[in-house]
């Protein structure tokens, strides 16, 4: 099974482009605010930069690798980096599972903009990867990545442990996405 994607797609806001390391000053920002590492502490380094070189790597390696990954998000009027968003292969209970995942910094938070991006990901996956479903993994106490979810129209599936953390699972079809359309 073929996980590459493309980059460049774009919704009436925003855009993506593929991580690269240019991208690690910017992502730092991320790793100065409690709000934005709350519910992400494993992932929380010695400084912002290592926390941001390590998670933008890790999206690297997931594209040499097929396995999708988070891709930088930039405002198309403007051209700031505003955050990441993208699809990540998940094992959930011993199933791969494609995730739409997403993380603004904080100074971006309430625009909308992560529906919006949540939005693009899924409108890529059901229409040109021909995916059936779609899942976010959320803390359980995230509630506005919660909203997030909800406002695109995914459901709580089910709360499993991953990676260590309670999460719950929200889902959404093919059918259901385009129904909402």
């Amino acid at each position: 099974m073929d996980y590459l994607y493309d980059d460049n797609l774009v919704s009436p806001r925003l855009y993506t482009r593929k991580l690269t390391l240019e991208h690690v000053p910017a992502w730092s920002e991320f790793f100065t605010s409690d709000e934005t590492t709350e519910f992400l502490k494993p992932h929380v380094l010695e400084t912002p930069e290592l926390s941001a070189r390590q998670w933008i790597s890790g999206q690297m390696d997931r594209y040499a690798g097929h396995e999708y990954g988070l891709q930088a998000l930039f405002d198309r009027n403007t051209h700031d980096f505003i955050g990441m968003c993208g699809l990540l292969l998940q094992d959930i209970d011993g199933s791969k599972q494609l995730e739409v995942g997403y993380h603004m910094l904080r100074k971006y938070w309430g625009r909308g903009y992560a529906p919006e991006a949540a939005r693009i990901f899924m409108d890529y996956a059901f229409n040109s990867l021909g995916k059936d479903t779609i899942i976010s993994i959320i803390h359980v106490d995230n509630v506005k990545s919660q909203r997030v979810a909800q406002k695109n129209g995914l459901t709580r599936d089910k709360q499993v442990h991953f990676k260590n953390i309670d999460v719950w699972i929200y889902r959404i079809n093919r059918e259901e996405f385009i129904n909402q359309a």
